[in-house]
């Protein structure tokens, strides 16, 4: 058994065109029917505004798993702590023997959930972007946007945030990494109307955008829907899209932003609807056209966690990191 120390795993896993690939591979993997993928396990914590997910994955022809345990508790932030937190364990699949922990304290689920919008992006967005609209300021608005430009080179940022003064952090943290101009909205509803590429990124349980402000060209990415009572897209946002893709349907039916158009009836489960796997496959196309308005719903899945787990752990041990224990 190998232990690996955030500090580490943060200095050698970053958010990179080969952790894009990583990813890549594993939407693939789940598209060809190469992984065996249970549903999420979940414990809500309500009165502390929190939850926990367990997720793992099996990808054939791999010698290792991942269990990955991660956290969200959205009121962190006043007690001057991030809301996401967790750790991965790698275990065997040939004797079922636990081989590593990863405490990354929620790091690499951040890299995966960032890369997972990139390559979201990258098949859906205009391959020109001008502006992007972020709504959030936590650290997977960050990483969101650290992602991205690795395929759009966009050039201004628009941020939303319920709070001034972390909106002005953001800002000032984000200036110091991305070469764009970025400032504030005073609404959800100027953003998304002078944005090319939205990406939301909050645990809002009542949605944030409408669809009469959607415009041609647009491209939405709402990740922060992973769980029933979650909702950052009002769910007539879902009839609107000319292409509407998620990382699971399954998943997505009973979580995401897809499970409150089904209830509201705005989408069937016999809609148009295509898994990210099947663009990076190349079983199907992704933006064709300019004007097209496109939307991803990401839920997160744990062949996302394995893959990510897998890369890190080789990485790791290639350079002879991590704290053996017997």
């Amino acid at each position: 058994m190998i232990i690996f120390k955030e500090d580490e795993i943060k200095k050698h896993i970053q958010i990179n065109r080969e952790s894009i690939f990583v990813i890549e591979a594993g939407f693939s993997s789940l598209d060809a029917g190469m992984v065996t993928m249970p549903p999420i396990m979940r414990v809500d914590i309500p009165e502390n505004n929190g939850e926990v997910d367990m997720k793992t994955a099996y990808i054939a022809g791999c010698d290792k798993f991942a269990v990955k345990i991660s956290s969200g508790f959205f009121n962190n932030y006043q007690l001057g702590l991030p809301s996401g937190s967790g750790m991965m364990t790698l275990l065997s699949t040939i004797t079922g023997v636990p081989q590593a922990i990863l405490l990354d304290n929620g790091y690499l689920t951040h890299i995966r959930t960032a890369v997972a919008g990139a390559i979201a992006a990258k098949y859906l967005a205009k391959k020109n972007v001008e502006t992007v609209g972020i709504i959030g300021t936590g650290s997977q608005a960050r990483y969101q946007l650290e992602a991205l430009k690795l395929v759009r080179d966009f050039k201004k940022v628009i941020v939303y945030g319920k709070t001034p003064s972390r909106v002005n952090q953001f800002i000032n943290d984000m200036k110091s990494v991305l070469d764009v101009e970025i400032y504030s909205s005073a609404s959800i509803e100027s953003l998304v109307k002078d944005s090319e590429v939205v990406i939301t990124t909050t645990p809002s349980q009542s949605p944030l955008i409408k669809a009469e402000w959607l415009h041609p060209g647009l491209h939405i990415t709402s990740m922060g829907s992973d769980a029933e009572h979650k909702q950052e897209l009002e769910a007539e946002v879902l009839a609107k899209a000319d292409h509407l893709v998620c990382d699971v349907k399954a998943q997505c039916f009973v979580l995401g932003e897809l499970h409150h158009g089904l209830e509201q009836g705005t989408i069937t489960r016999d809609s148009l609807i295509t898994e990210i796997g099947e663009l990076t496959s190349g079983k199907k196309n992704g933006r064709t056209k300019d004007d097209q308005i496109t939307i991803c719903d990401l839920t997160g899945t744990g062949v996302q966690d394995t893959a990510i787990a897998i890369y890190a752990y080789e990485r790791l041990v290639k350079r002879n990191l991590g704290e053996g224990i017997s």
